[in-house]
This record gives C-alpha cells, sequence and structure tokens, in this order.
C-alpha cells in the first residue's frame, strides 16, 4: 500500500468525523426545525378552526341538535401564507355527519390527548388529502344558542410546503455555514502540518545532500523536541554503521597487509623447491608450515571479523559456560598430550548470556596460547569460579611471563612477543569477545620466591540474571 502522506492523513482524521457528525447534526436539525415550525404553524390551524368554530349555529339538544355552518373558504384565505399552501377545512357532528367544507376529508377518528398542547380540545396529526401531506388540527367546538345546545367537530388541513421550505431554509443556513468551517479547518490543518513538517523537511535535505560516505553525526539544534528521539536513534544508527564500516575497513587492510608475506614465503618457497634449491621432502616440509601459518591466520581474522558481526546481534541465549570450557578442552586434548601437559580442569556451573561460539572461541584462545607459550611437560591449569554476579575463567601456565611494556600491546592485533609462534589475534580476538559481553581480561604474572613462575590470563564475564 502507497504511504498516505501527514497532511492527507490529518486531513481525513479531522475532517472525516467532522463532516460526519455535520451530516448527523444536519439530519437532527431538520427534523428539529420541523418540530419547532410544527408548534408555530399548529397555532394558525388551532386559530383558523376557532374561527370556523365561532360562525356555527345550532338547534336542538344533544342528540337532536342540528348544526349549521356559515363559514366561506375566504375565511381561510387570511391563513393562508403564500399561493403553495392550500387550506382546507370540515364541520362534522360527533358521529361524524358532514354540516360544511370538504366532504372527501376523511373525518377523524382519534382521541384528544389528556394534556392538550393548547388551552382547548385539540389534537394535531399527519395525513394525506388529494395526493398531498397535510397537517391537520382538530377541534372540538361546543355550540350554544338559544335554540339549541351541541358539539362540533372542526377539522382545518394545511398543506407541509411552506413548512418543509421553511425548515430547509434553516437547514442550509446553518450547513453553510458549517461548510465554511470545515473549509476553514481543512486550510489550517494544511497551514500547520506545513509549518510542522518543515523541520522533517530539513533534516531530509541535509542527509540528501550529504556527501557518500559521511556518517557524522546530524546537526538539528532546532528540531522540535518530538523529533529528538528520531534524530538520537539516527545518530545512533550511523555511529553503529560508522563503528561497523570502520571495521571492515581495518579488516580488509589488515587482512591484505597480513596475508601478503606469508604468501611472497610460499611463492618463494615454491620457486626454490621448482630449482631444486632444497631437497623435496624438505622444501614440501616449509610450504606446509608456511600454510598452516596462512590458514591460522585466516582462520583467527575471520574469528576477528565474526565477533564485530555478533556484537550488532542482541538475540543471545543463556549458555553454561562451565560446559563450553569442558568442550574446548575436550578438542585442545590432542596439543596438551603432544606437549606432555599436567592438565587441571577445575569448572563451576556459570551461566552467561552469550552466543555460546563467543564463548567457545574465548576459551580455545585462552588455552592454544597457554600450550603454545608453557614449557613441554609443564603445568596447565584451568579454572573457571562464579560469585553470583560474575564468573571468572583463569588459564595459568608455567612459561615465563611478560613485560609490564607487552602486557597491555598484546590485546592488539598482531601484536605478539614470538612471530614464528603465533599471528598476534588471538589475545585480540579474546579482548573483543569479553568487550562485546561486557566484561574485562589481563593478564598477570605468577611470582613464587621472587621470581616469575608462569602467567595467568583472566577474562571475566557477567552472568546471566
Amino acid at each position: 500500500m502507497k504511504a498516505v502522506s501527514l497532511r492527507r492523513y490529518l486531513l481525513l482524521g479531522i475532517l472525516g468525523p467532522v463532516v460526519a457528525l455535520i451530516a448527523v447534526n444536519g439530519i437532527g436539525l431538520y427534523g428539529t426545525a420541523l418540530r419547532a415550525l410544527n408548534t408555530a404553524y399548529d397555532r394558525t390551524l388551532l386559530a383558523s378552526a376557532k374561527e370556523i368554530g365561532e360562525q356555527l349555529d345550532v338547534e336542538g339538544y344533544d342528540r337532536d341538535a342540528r348544526l349549521r355552518a356559515t363559514v366561506p373558504y375566504a375565511a381561510l384565505d387570511t391563513y393562508e401564507s403564500d399561493n403553495a399552501t392550500k387550506m382546507f377545512y370540515r364541520v362534522s357532528s360527533l358521529h361524524g355527519e358532514l354540516v360544511s367544507g370538504f366532504g372527501d376529508l376523511p373525518f377523524w377518528r382519534g382521541e384528544i390527548p389528556a394534556r392538550p398542547p393548547y388551552a382547548a380540545l385539540v389534537d394535531f396529526y399527519d395525513d394525506r388529502f388529494r395526493g398531498a401531506d397535510v397537517r391537520v388540527a382538530v377541534l372540538l367546538q361546543p355550540v350554544a344558542s338559544q335554540r339549541g345546545l351541541g358539539m362540533a367537530v372542526v377539522q382545518v388541513a394545511e398543506t407541509l410546503e411552506l413548512r418543509r421550505a421553511a425548515a430547509r431554509r434553516i437547514l442550509f443556513d446553518t450547513l453553510w455555514r458549517q461548510a465554511l468551517l470545515v473549509a476553514v479547518i481543512a486550510l489550517v490543518v494544511v497551514f500547520v502540518v506545513q509549518r510542522a513538517t518543515r523541520p522533517v523537511r530539513g533534516l531530509s535535505a541535509q542527509l540528501r545532500d550529504r556527501p557518500e560516505g559521511d556518517l557524522t553525526p546530524i546537526e538539528a539544534a532546532g528540531a522540535p523536541r518530538e523529533l529528538a528521539p528520531l534524530v538520537d536513534a539516527t545518530n545512533a544508527v550511523m555511529a553503529r554503521l560508522d563503528q561497523l564500516l570502520e571495521h571492515q575497513k581495518r579488516f580488509v587492510r589488515d587482512a591484505a597487509h597480513q596475508l601478503r608475506t606469508p604468501l611472497a614465503v610460499l611463492k618463494a618457497q615454491v620457486q626454490s623447491a621448482q630449482r631444486g634449491d632444497v631437497p623435496p621432502a624438505e622444501a614440501m616440509a616449509e610450504i606446509h608450515a608456511t600454510v598452516d601459518r596462512a590458514t591460522l591466520l585466516a582462520n583467527q581474522m575471520l574469528s576477528l571479523a565474526k565477533v564485530e558481526q555478533l556484537r550488532q546481534q542482541s538475540s543471545a541465549e543463556v549458555h553454561d559456560f562451565a560446559d563450553v570450557v569442558r568442550s574446548v578442552a575436550v578438542d585442545v586434548s590432542p596439543l596438551v598430550a603432544e606437549r606432555d601437559l599436567d592438565f587441571e580442569l577445575d569448572a563451576q556451573p556459570a551461566p552467561v548470556r552469550a552466543h555460546e561460539w563467543m564463548l567457545a572461541e574465548l576459551a580455545r584462545n585462552l588455552l592454544h596460547n597457554a600450550v603454545r607459550h608453557g614449557p613441554r611437560g609443564g603445568r596447565l591449569a584451568v579454572r573457571l569460579v562464579a560469585d553470583g554476579r560474575w564468573c571468572a575463567l583463569t588459564v595459568s601456565d608455567e612459561g615465563p611471563g611478560i613485560s609490564a611494556a607487552l602486557r597491555e600491546r598484546l590485546f592488539q592485533p598482531f601484536a605478539t612477543a614470538d612471530v614464528r609462534s603465533g599471528s598476534g589475534l588471538g589475545l585480540a580476538i579474546c579482548r573483543e569477545i569479553v568487550a562485546a559481553l561486557g566484561g574485562s581480561i589481563e593478564l598477570t604474572n605468577r611470582e613464587s620466591g621472587g621470581h616469575v613462575a608462569g602467567l595467568d590470563a583472566t577474562a571475566r564475564l557477567p552472568l546471566a540474571q
């Protein structure tokens, strides 16, 4: 579906209910106007009926009373407001016998209300007469004379053209004012939306006109407070993108730089083997060692890139770090056996919310470093303890330790104490992992009798709550 503009959304959201309310109000207004006009014009009908009743005569009493009427139709002309309105009357006895007027006007068969609207025995009702809608007033008029006493039923009917025309005028006079109000509301909405969205258009233009690759924060000091969360979120996303792009650039730069050396060495070794400078077995051994170093370097660089990728993901499950450490220890056991190390493992349960690969990579790199730098036949201890909030994985070897100057530099990519023993990425990967998980890592020389007895590598991670 095509996105609806804010201006159209507000116009539909505001004017839709307003127009619907005006329509309902118009229907109610028309009915109210008709009722008010009926009340006003019913007085005219009642006055007509009374005037006719005053011109009646009677002879006899009760059932023997005979009514006479001398009512010319011109007597109703004063009550006809225009040529379109017609009035009709009928004078009858209580039994429906026609005395005067229009004989085809249906005789009244209703009842006088218990509380008539006027001080008279009168009833009003709607009917049809000669194909037109009419309003009828019925008056029970006592008639008295020197010769008799009786009761007459006087009916006066009026067509409804005048009433309906007046109601329509009232309705139209109200509707055009309300239409003008709707137009004013629409103009105000358009104006307000235009003014309110000006900062948004300004931000859009600022982003559109930026040079390619510019991820600096958006300057929106004059933006409304409602736009502040959007600006802050956009700046946060741009900061993460900038960090990710910088990491990718650094990765590509480091990969090109670090892989160039082993590939050049490999090429030289292959050329030397082709010329026969060294025996074939020795040449193959050198090539094999160079390929192993290049493979290790490539795998560690991919691991370093994967840490940054997983850092951007927020969905991670809880894993027992102790189970991960035991699994890694089983994988590393051939290396431990090859160097004849006295291996010791003590791991307490430690639930950590992290990707399982990150925990395994952290433990694997620490163990590989300890196996590589520890003396053959020495002692290698792995301890994992938890104190309720943090867990600490400590890998202890009996190597020569490290100097204070080298301690911090070893966590930088491609920094190593011996270029022949590694690529210098293992501890850098560990640092990136613990930083992504909100922990810390440190290297500490273990002393005994005033001499360095080995190195302790400790990684601290927060426990899952």
